[in-house]
């Protein structure tokens, strides 16, 4: 499916379990992920991580709800609800590719270029950033200072390196032939197909219906 069309599907579906209260929804929803998600070949790490992480905020909110708040069956739906946005979410995040997410963005939802490919510049840096701050925490120890993850001079030597890399990054785009607001070719052609839109469309109703007819 469609990257754009998938993170859209996603918000919708999250927005409309949002403001109401079904168990069973709120369970298919979670079950279909799952499914979703087992056949695109996961690991058991990051499935093991998809419910270990959500479970003790969700433990919490269960408990204050069955004690002090809506009783036993809400504080279960607002459990499951948890869940589905966690799964829901993973459908997303964890089979999408950022880089066809930013050129989809840019070339059929219309996104200006400078700012689909500066959040993609600025994706494709991360590791480096996570370099760069091992290598201050190393010459900070060679000199005999521990840096801390919340030191302040960390993250103001990280960000001045920061303002670096991007000026850098600003001139490499320029000297490649990158002007803004002007047409652009693309190497990588992204469509909606009929599909996409076959996806998008019935996995709507199919979620509608199930909120309108299941209660």
């Amino acid at each position: 499916m469609n990257p754009g069309l998938k993170l859209l599907l996603v918000i919708i579906i999250a927005l409309e379990i949002s403001f109401t209260t079904n168990l069973i929804v709120n369970l298919a929803l979670i079950s279909f992920s799952v499914i979703y998600l087992l056949l695109k070949h996961i690991s058991f790490k990051q499935f093991m991580g998809l419910i270990l992480w959500p479970l003790f905020p969700a433990l919490g909110l269960f408990v204050s709800q069955w004690l002090y708040g809506g009783g036993l069956v809400f504080g279960i739906i607002l459990f499951t609800r948890i869940y589905a946005y966690v799964f829901l979410g993973a459908t997303f995040t964890i089979t999408t590719e950022f880089v066809d997410l930013a050129l989809t963005l840019e070339q059929d939802f219309r996104l200006p270029s400078k700012f689909a490919y500066g959040v993609l510049a600025a994706f494709n840096l991360i590791p480096k950033i996570r370099q760069e701050v091992t290598v201050i925490r190393t010459a900070a120890l060679m000199r005999g200072t521990v840096l801390h993850f919340w030191s302040p001079q960390l993250y103001f030597k990280a960000i001045l390196s920061s303002i670096q890399w991007s000026q850098n990054l600003a001139e490499a785009m320029t000297s490649h032939g990158f002007i803004e607001d002007e047409p652009r070719t693309h190497y990588k052609v992204i469509h909606i197909t009929a599909w996409d839109w076959t996806y998008f469309i019935g996995s709507i109703l199919i979620v509608n219906g199930l909120l309108i007819f299941i209660r």
